[in-house]
């Protein structure tokens, strides 16, 4: 039966692969964007080129099934390998429990596609902390043109290290390590995995450009502290999509630096609903533009859509946002800005402009009686947010908005009413 259930788990995972690489070749045959320069691809809109490539299986690289010795080096080595090949080239984890420590798959690579990492089986992380230097259980870097696909799993088995997060007591905490951190990466695709425990958050993208993921599903338990969804950060052209969370921090988190970020078709919960922010914590940080979340549902969360900010902040800016066509369903803290987020003194304001935000086709049910609550800073008040057909209603009766330092248009239906000027 063993061996039955990981020959399926092989060929689903291969079909997959190939299913990608076909639809991509169609792509081609209609005569796609063209190429974009190394892993660019013309696979049309903005896919890029999936060849198969030569094989480099874990497995002849010295890592062992079963979940009890260390596969790292393994994984490691058909890494390198994969990477100086010199054409197209698969990194294979077949079906199996493999344990590994730190992973990092740096670059540059030789091949001129992107290099595909087939996840089949279940990659687990070894507990000890100490085994983690950096931000990343499994760490991209320097790599342009990448896919980590296959249906397998990333277990990160944080629940064993959670006891060691003191950032509630400790604002100037250090993260425990993401699951997937991609840093200073172009051309990535991520699709088709399961993300659970992150120990940290379950993905991390940093400084990178041209980032998709697709068809992934994220878990972990709600009073799992810090184990966000996604954080992006200091990146350009994140496309986020199709995609399931629930964890016990923010579903999707954008943070200082992001340019031109879609979430779309992604379901929240539980979790903390989609952030942007928080901002303002350090000194000199990047302004965040162009981020669109759209036709996502929330349910149970405790928050739906968020913007927070540090009160004592450098001055940046936070513009050109829109959350449109959301569902929520029973969310504590629908529609927030919070610009005295995170418990410093309140006597220094933030100074993070807020501006340039719409909200439209938000409707369902909140367990609260103020739906939309904006408390934006005196010292940088927030300007140009649009409401536009908000159709809310709480369980609690009653309900409400609250805004402070806020100038506010409203256009359509407003349940709940506008905040009195």
């Amino acid at each position: 039966m063993a061996c039955s259930m990981g020959r399926r788990a092989s060929s689903i995972g291969l079909l997959i692969v190939l299913c990608l690489a076909l639809v991509s070749c169609g792509a081609n045959a209609r005569g796609g964007r063209g190429g974009r320069g190394r892993g660019g691809g013309g696979g049309g809109r903005g896919a890029p080129n999936v060849v198969l490539g030569k094989e480099f299986n874990v497995l002849q690289f010295g890592a062992k099934p079963g979940g009890k010795a260390d596969s790292t080096e393994g994984f490691m080595q058909a890494w390198i390998a994969a990477c100086s090949f010199p054409s197209a080239a698969r990194v294979v984890i077949p079906p199996g429990v493999f344990k590994v420590s730190e992973i990092i798959f740096s670059g540059p690579c030789k091949s001129p596609t992107p290099i595909v990492v087939q996840v089949m089986g279940t990659v687990r992380a070894d507990s000890d902390l100490s085994n983690y230097p950096d931000k990343g259980w499994i760490t991209v870097t320097r790599v342009n043109g990448i896919m980590i696909l296959g249906g397998g799993t990333l277990d990160a088995q944080g629940a064993n290290v959670w006891k060691y997060n003191d950032c509630k007591r400790n604002a100037d905490c250090v993260h425990l390590p993401a699951t997937l951190y991609l840093v200073n990466v172009q051309n990535a695709r991520i699709q088709w995995l399961h993300l659970v425990n992150s120990m940290g958050f379950h993905m991390h993208v940093s400084e990178c450009q041209d980032v998709r993921v697709n068809h992934v599903d994220i878990t972990a338990p709600a009073e799992s502290p810090n184990t966000d969804g996604i954080h992006v950060s200091r990146s350009q052209i994140v496309k986020i999509g199709t995609t399931n969370i629930a964890t016990g921090d923010d579903c999707v988190s954008v943070g200082q630096g992001a340019m031109n970020v879609t979430v779309k078709k992604v379901t929240c919960g539980p979790g903390h609903g989609f952030s942007v922010g928080s901002l303002g914590k350090l000194p000199n940080e990047l302004d965040v533009r162009g981020v669109i979340v759209r036709n996502c549902t929330l349910t149970g969360t405790t928050n739906g859509v968020r913007i927070k900010t540090f009160p004592a902040s450098d001055p940046s800016r936070a513009s050109g946002i829109v959350f449109g066509n959301i569902v929520m369903n029973n969310v504590v803290n629908p529609v927030v800005i919070d610009q005295s987020y995170g418990g410093r003194p309140t006597d220094q304001p933030s100074r993070v402009k807020i501006s340039d935000v719409t909200y439209q086709d938000i409707r369902g049910t909140t367990t609260s009686p103020v739906a939309v609550n904006l408390m934006c800073s005196k010292l940088a008040p927030c300007q140009n947010l649009k409401f536009i057909n908000i159709k809310l209603r709480s369980t609690a009766g009653m309900i409400s908005s609250a805004c402070t330092n806020a100038q506010v248009g409203y256009t359509g239906i407003q349940n709940p009413p506008p905040c009195k000027r």
